[in-house]
């Protein structure tokens, strides 16, 4: 009981100084991630040849709306979701411009359920959000992404594979994460390929061969796999 009480004192800790890095990070205007535009792989998927029916859609880590807001100006019924005030406030002001309007929610990705988001999400989008938290709070995420997939869902996930070595966060998530976390879980890996920050937008000097870009994509069990 000792030892639940202190992981569990160690967790909160480490969420609240998650919780302030992204925050100090937007009032400081340090937002490197940022892009002008959706990566081309969520353009393909969309509009291409094979484009699923637009349906239910779920932005994790949405920062200032630049997917939601393309998803939404598609048909999509887009729910979005960042823990900075800041970043969904521009991500509406964004979304009011382009005429559409998503369902933009604060809180925590790894606790989609408490939220109130939902399930049955058949296309779910995450630029660098999951390679940015903590490792404790990895399998949460994996968790709640699982649950709130449709069977057949396709997830597209960005992250670095190696850490900046200032970052005041350690993010990273390599191709054997990806498969250890996502494979029990009920997913399928359709693809894992390395990409550029220059391709996706992303004003990080040298970021490529420093950080490693990696694009993933993930298809849920069509029954579904295991949901907790």
């Amino acid at each position: 009981m000792i030892d639940l009480l202190r992981r569990r004192r160690r967790t909160a800790a480490g969420l609240r100084w998650y919780h302030f890095v992204y925050r100090l990070i937007y009032r400081l205007r340090l937002t490197v991630w940022q892009r002008p535009a959706p990566p081309a792989d969520l353009i393909r998927l969309v509009e291409g040849p094979s484009a699923p029916a637009p349906k239910r859609a779920l932005d994790l880590g949405c920062g200032t709306g630049t997917d939601a807001i393309y998803l939404a100006t598609h048909g999509w019924d887009v729910t979005a979701i960042d823990m900075v005030p800041k970043a969904l406030a521009a991500a509406r002001r964004n979304a009011t411009a382009a005429g559409v309007a998503p369902r933009f929610v604060q809180g925590d990705v790894t606790r989609l359920r408490d939220l109130g988001v939902g399930d049955g999400y058949t296309l779910l989008v995450d630029f660098g959000c999951l390679h940015t938290l903590p490792e404790d709070r990895r399998p949460a995420y994996v968790t709640c992404v699982s649950y709130a997939a449709a069977p057949g869902a396709i997830l597209l996930l960005y992250g670095f594979s190696r850490p900046p070595k200032a970052a005041p966060m350690h993010p990273g998530l390599t191709l054997d994460e990806v498969r250890q976390r996502f494979t029990p879980a009920g997913w399928q890996l359709l693809g894992a390929e390395r990409t550029s920050a220059e391709a996706l937008g992303i004003g990080v000097r040298r970021a490529d061969g420093r950080f490693e870009l990696w694009r993933y994509q993930l298809q849920r069990g069509r029954h579904g796999g295991a949901r907790r």
